[in-house]
This record gives structure tokens, C-alpha cells and sequence, in this order.
């Protein structure tokens, strides 16, 4: 690697290595990332198995198997534009996002399963929207101090930064 592509992730707070200081700004914009196609993931899932008539357990299967799709698409997306080959991509995003992901959802989902009424609830009623708005917040909070590890240690969203 070169000197001046070291500098320049330097300069992002943090190195490659993992032995840089990671900025808690790093790992919450790591951690939106992650949200972004987490939250379309799951509301798409909730609103085609709610069309299907599906119940709640195929429903929230179907949410979180597209949360995890569309995570990893914007993940994919980006180390693609990079000129990089789909199956180094796909390495990278899978390296990238899935600790991430998988925190989100469990969390996501967790608040969602243990608030009362909340799996009962429609799509049009504000209880639903109400408890996943408070369901992906709590996500948030708690991912992001994993993905701050993961960043300063090299790992997660450390391994997109060179594809930048």
C-alpha cells in the first residue's frame, strides 16, 4: 500500500490496521448506513407479508431476510461503483455489514416481539409505526458502539473505506 493512501485513511480517523482512533461519528455513519437498508428490509417485509396475509412469524422471517438483502445491496452498490469484481464485493460486504446487521436485528426485532400489542398491530395503525420508529432508534443506539469497535480493530466498515 502506499504512503499516501495510508495518509488518507489516517486522515478518516482511523487506519486499516485497526490501530487508529475510530471517531464516533465514523461508527454512527457506518451504523445509518446499515439502518437505512435494515429499516426498507423490514418495512417492505411487514408490508408483503401483511398484503399476503401472512402471520407474524413468515412476516418478521421475510422483514429480516430483506433487511439483511438490502443492507448488504448499499454496501454492494458502493464497493461496486469502485470497479471492484462481484465477488470481492460481495466479500466485503458481507465482512462489512453482517455483525452490524445482525445486532440491528436482533435488537430491532427483540423491542418489537416484547412490546405489548406491537405484532398485532397493522400497517395502518399508529402503534406499528410508533414502536418501530422506537425499535430501529433503540438499533441505532446499541450498534453503534459495536461498529466503533469493529471499525477501530479493522474490521466491519473498516474493509469498505479502502473502496472509497
Amino acid at each position: 500500500m502506499d504512503h499516501a493512501h495510508h495518509e488518507h485513511h489516517e486522515n478518516h480517523g482511523h487506519s486499516e490496521h485497526g490501530h487508529g482512533k475510530v471517531s464516533w461519528a465514523m461508527a454512527a455513519k457506518a451504523t445509518l448506513h446499515c439502518l437505512t437498508g435494515c429499516a426498507i428490509g423490514e418495512v417492505l417485509g411487514m408490508v408483503i407479508g401483511t398484503a399476503l396475509g401472512w402471520g407474524n412469524v413468515p412476516t418478521m422471517a421475510l422483514a429480516i431476510v430483506l433487511a439483511f438483502f438490502f443492507g448488504y445491496a448499499f454496501t454492494l452498490r458502493g464497493v461496486l461503483k469502485a470497479g471492484v469484481d462481484l465477488r470481492t464485493a460481495i466479500r466485503v460486504a458481507l465482512a462489512a455489514d453482517t455483525l452490524s446487521i445482525t445486532v440491528m436485528e436482533l435488537i430491532d426485532n427483540g423491542v418489537i416481539a416484547l412490546w405489548p400489542g406491537a405484532m398485532d398491530a397493522h400497517l395502518s395503525a399508529p402503534l406499528f409505526w410508533i414502536v418501530l420508529a422506537i425499535a430501529l432508534a433503540a438499533a441505532f443506539v446499541i450498534t453503534v458502539p459495536v461498529n466503533k469497535w469493529m471499525i477501530g480493530r479493522g474490521k466491519g466498515h473498516a474493509v469498505v473505506h479502502q473502496y472509497h
